[in-house]
């Protein structure tokens, strides 16, 4: 399972753990306070995540996740210190809308997997978290306090001391898929208003490259309105290129 993640830090207090051999190349924040440690999303679970946490941290560490999908919470079961918002409880109860069977062969057929891992050990992680969050909650490191942004579908994380925005898959450069039955392209819209009201300084996207600036979030925003007033804001009317990010509705 060597060389499954890379590490990058942001400042001494908050690292990147990212898997770059899946396809969507998947990115973790550890996040350090001085009495507790916050891991937002756990990867995919093909390797053991924790084992690279416990090199950055001596504190308890709590997991959440942006949202309750394979690669975000695959690394869930090392933690059983995890919350999650109340709106997403059915899926780490046995109602996620896709099969185990789908879930394997997209492991399968999108990533580059380590010699010697074997699929059909790879579960869909379930569970009870030891907190349920909801909007505006804040989570407490001891110096350090995030804030719940709940982005319908996602949640985001704010910083406000820092500037620092996590945001999932709600933003990142690339084609943003919200063709899903459980996306609402209105809802996309309303977060995007919200989001781009904020004094952002750096995002940091759970996918994709990690070159991507607080302008985008009004970009997004102006795309969505756009689409919006011409009609287009709704599921099956296509996909729309804006040169380093897109949208499939």
């Amino acid at each position: 399972m060597n060389n499954w993640f890379t590490i990058d830090q942001i400042d001494k207090e908050t690292h990147i753990i990212s898997e770059y051999r899946h396809w969507e190349e998947t990115h973790c924040y550890l996040l350090n306070g001085s009495e507790r440690s916050l891991l937002i999303d756990t990867g995919l679970g093909i390797s053991n995540i924790y084992d690279e946490v416990i090199k950055l941290t001596d504190n308890p560490v709590i997991a959440v996740a942006t949202h309750i999908h394979w690669d975000h919470i695959g690394g869930h079961e090392f933690f059983p210190d995890f919350y999650a918002h109340g709106a997403e409880l059915n899926w780490l109860n046995g109602e996620f809308p896709l099969s185990m069977e789908q879930i394997k062969d997209m492991v399968v057929d999108r990533c580059d997997l380590p010699e010697g891992f074997d699929v059909n050990k790879y579960v869909f992680f379930q569970g009870n978290p030891t907190r349920i969050l909801k909007d505006e909650d804040t989570i407490n490191l001891g110096d350090r306090i995030i804030q719940i942004v709940h982005t319908p579908g996602h949640m985001c994380f704010w910083e406000k001391e820092r500037g620092y925005l996590f945001t999932g898959d709600l933003v990142y450069k690339d084609t943003l898929f919200a063709y899903f039955p459980s996306t609402d392209p209105e809802s996309y819209l309303n977060s995007l208003e919200r989001l781009s009201r904020l004094p952002v300084k750096n995002v940091f996207p759970a996918h994709h490259t990690l070159d991507i600036q607080p302008e985008i979030l009004g970009r997004m925003r102006d795309a969505f309105r756009k689409l919006k007033a011409d009609g287009k804001l709704h599921h099956g009317s296509g996909t729309y290129d804006y040169g380093d990010w897109s949208i499939w509705l």
